[in-house]
């Protein structure tokens, strides 16, 4: 069998059990480059080389963390919280719970999606906004599944669909590896593709607001959620907290940098006192734990995906699936989308993934005939598969760090399975209606 399917089989099969993703991750590496015929010394020298990758990203995600729990401290998300309180009324009142329910829903979609496109700050948003919410969420008793699921959807839609801030990046990607491996396609021809695939994605999101997730679910209510004991509510303070904010944005826009941006950040609010020096190290401590976890899977990623690559299997896949093939247009949309999404949920990126599945897609369906269109639908829905379902995904590992604040939210079953199933298969299904049709 493939090595890349071993490796990815391994590493899910053993998240679906509950073992610990980080060492799921480390024994799929293992076994994959075993059996892409690596060797263990070369296999565990390629994965610690390639956790080097993520280093980057895991301090970007620290620094973020402590940097989200120190504007908590201000008590700006808190206002929000007590906003929510007054709408939601008395208990026992069916319209203004239904009516709070709704409105907690759509705020966090409507910041989910500002986070990719409007203002391009990814899941920097949800340690500010969601620990703080927990209170309310448990009170009115939202289900955390739909809140991940809502979450997800607005951290991965609008990439794949609008091409403004990391979704420029990605249909960039899309147009030059798409290029480079023969076929030129437009900027503005990607959105039109992207819609039918989306599409599927609104739907799996309308089902997991009005009937998957619509029954009320219990939560312990716990006092423990980060910062909230120590919520100052200090105008200064917020104002300045506001100012660090838009630092933190517009050094992160400009330097293209998470970690020199939420320094800045952190420090405006050193320097204007917001946050008290004695206390400042506990409050970044605490934030850091938060997203520690995060840090730890992307690093352990990285050196999945560099010993899936390096056992040279992804090529041997995909070249597979053109044998497979044949001429048939319909089976072949269908066998790469499949592909698509085993290879990104290994790999936990989408942006990573393009590169690896256009240059050997690209050719097969123009010789297959698809259309420019269509080509793109298949090659961006197989590159955005995995980015909603896995386990090494910050577009899940996000939410659940977020939701997970008071240890009542399992990231495999309460984030990942959910997403998987509301937008993965959508994809698939959609996807393949688009290569058909476009």
């Amino acid at each position: 069998m493939n090595a890349v399917v071993i490796a990815v089989l391994v590493m899910l099969v053993l998240s679906l059990v509950r073992v610990n993703v980080v060492f799921a991750l480390i024994t799929g590496a293992l076994v994959g480059g075993l059996a892409g015929g690596l060797g263990l010394n070369e296999t565990i020298s390629i994965f610690t080389e390639g956790i080097s990758g993520g280093a980057s990203i895991a301090l970007s995600y620290a620094l973020l963390g402590g940097f989200a729990v120190a504007i908590s401290y201000t008590g700006i998300p808190n206002l929000l919280v007590d906003w929510v309180l007054k709408v939601v009324g008395k208990k026992g009142d069916s319209r203004k719970t239904a009516l709070s329910k709704a409105l907690i829903v759509l705020s966090i979609l409507i910041m989910a999606c500002f986070s990719q496109n409007v203002i391009p700050i990814h899941i920097a948003f949800i340690p500010i906004l969601i620990p703080p919410l927990l209170k309310v969420m448990t009170e009115l008793r939202i289900d955390r599944r739909l809140i991940a699921s809502v979450i997800t959807f607005g951290l991965t839609a609008p990439y794949i669909l609008l091409p403004v801030g990391f979704g420029l990046q990605f249909h960039e990607i899309i147009a030059q590896n798409m290029g480079s491996s023969g076929m030129e396609i437009a900027l503005g021809d990607i959105p039109k593709a992207m819609l039918i695939p989306v599409g599927g994605m609104m739907i799996g999101l309308l089902i997991a607001v009005f009937v998957s997730y619509r029954k009320p679910s219990e939560y312990i209510e716990r006092e423990e959620v980060i910062a909230e004991e120590k919520v100052v509510y200090n105008k200064r303070a917020m104002i300045f907290a506001l100012v660090s904010i838009v630092v933190a944005l517009y050094v992160q826009l400009q330097l293209e940098s998470m970690i020199f941006g939420a320094l800045a950040g952190i420090a405006v609010l050193y320097i204007t006192g917001s946050v008290k020096w004695k206390e400042a190290d506990g409050l970044l401590n605490d934030g850091m734990k938060m997203m520690a976890f995060i840090g730890f899977v992307m690093i352990t990623a990285s050196g999945f995906a560099e010993v899936v690559k390096a056992t040279g299997d992804v090529e041997t896949l995909v070249e597979a699936t053109a044998d497979v093939i044949g001429g048939n247009q319909a089976l072949a949309a269908l066998i790469m989308l499949i592909v698509g999404l085993l290879v990104t949920m290994g790999i936990g990126s989408s942006f990573a993934t393009i590169p690896i599945i256009a240059a050997i897609f690209v050719p097969l369906a123009m010789e297959l005939g698809f259309s420019p269109l269509a080509t793109i639908a298949i090659v961006g829905t197989a590159g955005a598969l995995g980015d909603a379902g896995s386990p090494a995904s910050d577009s899940t590992l996000g939410p659940t760090a977020g939701l997970n604040a008071d240890g009542q939210h399992n990231h495999i079953w309460d984030t990942c399975v959910p997403t998987f199933l509301h937008y993965n298969i959508p994809l698939i299904l959609f996807g393949w209606i688009a290569a058909i049709i476009l």
